[in-house]
């Protein structure tokens, strides 16, 4: 059974405004950017600048 067999024709179509309302209002309030990334900053994220470690002797060590 579907969700809308339990709602009434009323409810329906008020869901369906607030629903069709709820799509226009976050199109309008955040237009897009693209911002560029420096080479550093990609590096950044790929994790490429993170401390590896090591087990020596039974103990972990920063390399």
């Amino acid at each position: 059974m579907k969700f809308a067999d339990h709602l009434s024709k009323s409810d329906i179509q008020k869901f369906n405004q607030l629903r069709k309302g709820s799509k226009q209002r976050k199109s309008e309030s955040k237009p897009k950017r693209k911002k560029e990334l420096s080479f550093k900053d990609v590096e950044e994220l790929m994790g490429m600048n993170r401390d590896t470690y090591r087990r020596v002797g039974g103990s972990v060590r920063r390399k």
